[in-house]
Formats: C-alpha cells, structure tokens, sequence
C-alpha cells in the first residue's frame, strides 16, 4: 500500500477528530457542562492532526511509470534540477510541491475516420504533392517524454506538450515530406522512402523538446476524388493494354506453333525422302553386285543359264512357239507327241433299186 495515501488518510481522520471535538465543546459549553475533555480532545486531535498532515504534505511515492518535477520555494531557480525518481521520497512540507509526469508511451492518431483519431471528425493531414496533387494522410505517432528531460517539458509545456508540440510538429513533418515526391512516388516506389524522411524528421524534432519519438506509423494516404477517378482510368486503360498484348502474344503463339508444325512436317518429309533414296541406293548397288556375281557365275558355267532356264519351265509345257526367224538360243527338250483319236464315221445307206417287169 501507498505509504503516503496512509498518512493522509490518517491526517484526514485527524482533522475529522478535531472538528468533531470543537462540535462537543461548544456543544456541551452551551449546555454549562465541563469542557475540559472536550479541549483536550481537540488540542490532542489538531496535534496528530498537523502532525499526519505535515507528513503528508512532505511524502510523495512516485511510481515507475513516473517522475516527479518538485516545484520549490526554496530554490533560486522554483524548481528542483532534478527530478524526483520511483519510490518513496520526501520533499519540504508546505515549501515544496510535486507535478507529476508519465514516462510511459502515448499514441498520437490523426485519422480521416472519426471516431480513430485523437479529434473527432476528419483529423487526416491535408498534403500537397510536388506536382501539386492534394493528399489525405493518416498517420500515428508513438512517442514518450523523456525520463532525463522530464524537468525541461514541465518549464517548456507543462501538460500541453500533446496539443501544442506533438500535434502540430507531426502534420507540418509530414507536410513538408510529401511535398518532396510526386503522387505516383507517395504511394508506390517512394511510399517506404518518404516514410523514413517523416520518422528521422519527426525524432528530431521531439528530441529537441524533451520527448522520444518510439514509432512512426504512414496508416493510409487518401487522394481527391478527381484523381482517384483518373487514377482508376488508367488502370482500366493499363489492363485493356495489358489484355491486348496478351492477345498478341497468344496469337504469336499460335503462329509460332503452326509454323514449327509444319516444320516439323517437312523435315519428317525431307527425311522421308532421304530414306527412300538411301534405300533405293542401297537396293541398285545390290543389285548392281548381284549382277556381277551372275555374269561371273555365267562366265566360269556356261551351261548354268540353260539350267535355270530348263528348271523355270512348268513341267506340264507341251507347246512352245517361237519366232519363225529366231533361231534357237537353247537346246529344246524331246516333246512327246499329243495322242489322236480317229473318228470313225458310219457307212452311207444306199436304198435298194426296184425294177419294173
């Protein structure tokens, strides 16, 4: 428990002692009864009562997400040069007085939506970019004070560095950031860039005013419904192009496919061709070899075309013409003769003669 709430609610319940007392004193002072309890009571209760209250007014627990500015009258300068740290400290009671202040992270947001931001209604930046194009930008700022500045901010800003310092350094950073880079460049190439170029501007700003700068956040840019539109048109414009060319390279495509079809054809062609040729060319010199083996086969056997010639007869042949002019190249075989028969006609009848007496 916090041992300086214990002494002022100790100092409290002092006070209520003493005014309690002073009610029973004049209470029993008006009746004409001994009062001589009553006042002990009250001159015991404002005793504790200035006691605890002083105690009070001296102890100061600061807490970790603290630091204590201590205004002082004892101080040529008002304030103490040091701030008070975490724990329990003590300062002169009625001379000295602690101003607290939270060193814990803070988030700053300015949003075009209302209800995000810190200011109801569209908070968003308003940004001119460098070819003149207006930009809605919403943004957050992390940011704490600095635990070894805690004494500059109170001489500086006391309670006001939100509205005063943060609030107005965060818009004119970005303002001036994005007025370095064309709309294309804020929201594509350039958007990571520019970024950079507002959180490295923005620490040092606030650094040089006793806060740290935690995190910058770019949540969204937002353009005017004019460019929105063009913008929109382009990109129709760009996927038409870009559906086009694919038509082309399909077409291409095909084409390439057609004409690599109908190569492949004529070499299957060509090479048909060379095959047939190869093979007719192989089939004549065989059959040139073959004939030389013949003619030197009928050169050492003059006899082996007869043979053949004999052996090719159909074994059945009876009859053979030749020319009448030709002479005989070949020997001919004996032929039998065909059998005749002999038709054997019948006898004339002759009629019998009558002779007359």
């Amino acid at each position: 428990m916090n041992v300086a709430i214990v002494i002022q609610t100790l100092a409290s319940l002092a006070w209520v002692v003493v005014i309690g007392a002073i009610v029973l004193a004049v209470v029993r002072a008006s009746r004409g009864r001994d009062v001589k309890g009553a006042v002990t009571i009250v001159l015991v209760g404002l005793l504790l009562a200035l006691i605890f209250s002083s105690a009070a007014a001296g102890v100061v627990f600061i807490q970790p997400e603290e630091r204590g500015v201590v205004i002082s009258a004892l101080q040529p300068a008002g304030y103490r040069q040091q701030a008070l740290q975490p724990g329990l400290r003590w300062v002169i009671p009625f001379f000295e007085n602690v101003v607290r202040y939270k060193i814990s992270r803070q988030t700053y947001t300015m949003s075009i939506t209302s209800g995000e931001g810190a200011v109801q209604g569209d908070d968003s930046i308003l940004a001119r970019t460098a070819d003149g194009q207006e930009v809605k930008v919403d943004a957050s700022v992390i940011y704490a004070i600095d635990p070894d500045q805690v004494v500059k901010v109170h001489i500086e800003w006391q309670g006001r560095y939100t509205d005063e310092l943060v609030r107005p350094l965060v818009r004119g950073v970005i303002r001036d950031a994005v007025s370095q880079y064309g709309v294309e460049q804020v929201i594509t190439s350039k958007r990571l860039e520019m970024s950079q170029l507002i959180s490295e501007n923005l620490a040092q700003g606030l650094s040089n005013n006793g806060l740290l700068m935690v995190e910058f956040i770019l949540r969204n840019i937002t353009f005017s419904p004019e460019y929105a539109a063009s913008v929109e048109q382009k990109q129709i414009a760009e996927q038409q192009a870009m559906q086009a060319k694919y038509v082309v390279e399909s077409k291409k495509q095909e084409a390439e496919q057609a004409r690599q079809t109908a190569q492949g054809q004529a070499d299957s062609i060509v090479i048909r061709a060379k095959g047939d040729a190869e093979s007719r060319l192989i089939q004549a010199d065989a059959e040139a070899k073959a004939l030389n083996m013949i003619a030197q086969a009928l050169k050492d056997n003059p006899d082996l075309l007869t043979y053949q010639y004999i052996n090719k007869l159909a074994p059945g042949v009876q009859v053979m013409l030749v020319p009448n002019n030709t002479p005989y190249l070949l020997p001919l075989p004996t032929l039998e003769p065909a059998p005749t028969t002999a038709t054997v006609l019948p006898a004339p009848v002759i009629p019998p003669t009558s002779t007359t007496p």
